[in-house]
């Protein structure tokens, strides 16, 4: 078996024990809304084990730094937000309609439906921190270039969270649309900040050569960020409960920040 499969084999192996563990804990519970704080954490995981086997190399020390970070604030962040609130509403409908519709058992359903898709999602989507560790070579411009875009990344939407964290902590705004900070420039300044992080990631690992085959990584978060359970999930709730979301929606830009409409 060549380094690098047997670098994947390994991280997989990893990673499905990890994910089965949380099934595990997820059955007691009767509850998998947790499962987002291991979006963030399994991509770190992910990342210190390939730094582990591949030793260190400038673009690997990169890469597990800036992953670590962005991954620690956010799963600290998701998993701080899912014992304040409790169940996830979109997890508990998930759950129930398979039960009721597709007479399936919660443990099938969660299994299937959460714990096994996430895995294959998240081992895709962390192949740049997988395959960008195989270069001695000293930085370049590209990784200079893709540092800058994650360390952005990970401020927007560190900023984003503790933004609105803060407004919603105030009774008065119970029911208001936040558009303040961040939030005036963008309606997803958090999944604008997560494709950042994961755009710049690349970018450092496509200066090791193999790293620049990861593309369809990036590529993928940014779908699942802007078309499939990211945006069109916030956006669909929020017009259903917030009557003064639409002209939000009017005057803001979607994702990209930018300045709002008059």
């Amino acid at each position: 078996m060549t380094p690098i499969l047997q670098l994947l084999a390994v991280n997989a192996a990893v990673s499905a024990a990890a994910f089965i563990v949380l099934w595990l804990i997820g059955l007691k519970l009767r509850d998998v809304s947790f499962i987002d704080s291991w979006w963030g954490l399994g991509m770190g995981l992910i990342a210190l084990t390939s730094w582990l086997q591949m030793g260190p190399t400038p673009h690997g020390n990169l890469l597990l730094v800036l992953c670590g970070v962005w991954a620690l604030r956010l799963g600290g962040y998701l998993l701080w937000r899912w014992r304040k609130n409790g169940p996830d509403r979109r997890y508990v409908t998930m759950m129930a309609h398979a039960e009721s519709e597709r007479k399936w058992s919660f443990a099938k359903a969660s299994f299937l439906l959460v714990f096994a898709l996430q895995y294959a999602l998240q081992f895709v989507i962390a192949l740049p921190v997988q395959l960008g560790h195989g270069s001695a070579a000293p930085l370049g411009t590209l990784a200079f270039v893709g540092a800058a875009i994650a360390v952005v990344g990970i401020l927007f939407e560190t900023i984003g969270d503790a933004q609105l964290t803060a407004f919603k902590a105030k009774p008065e705004n119970a029911g208001k649309v936040m558009d303040r900070g961040l939030w005036r420039y963008t309606r997803h300044p958090n999944y604008f900040g997560d494709a950042c992080v994961w755009w710049g990631l690349y970018l450092i690992a496509a200066g090791t050569g193999l790293g620049a085959w990861t593309l369809p990584a990036p590529v993928l978060m940014t779908f699942l960020l802007t078309k499939w359970s990211g945006v069109p999930t916030v956006e669909g709730r929020m017009r259903r409960k917030r009557p003064d979301y639409e002209a939000y929606v009017q005057r803001t830009s979607g994702f990209v920040p930018w300045f709002p409409k008059t």
